[in-house]
């Protein structure tokens, strides 16, 4: 009962790392023809962000006086 345990695991422990090396030499898929780049959005959203950030501040300073 117990060498079948054991055997099993290991039979299993095998079949992952084999599985795991023949996915790694599998090549990419190819990309779609007229695949736009991507842009980075990180400038524009940062200013936006503190552009809404600081009107909010205006309208609760307003608010309190």
């Amino acid at each position: 009962m117990r060498l079948s345990i054991i055997s099993f695991i290991v039979l299993v422990l095998l079949l992952i790392v084999f599985a795991d090396v023949s996915f790694a030499q599998s090549p990419p898929p190819p990309a779609l023809p007229g695949m736009p780049d991507q842009a980075p959005i990180d400038g524009g959203l940062g200013l936006l962000a503190a552009a809404g950030g600081a009107y909010a501040w205006k309208k609760l300073r307003s608010k309190q006086k």
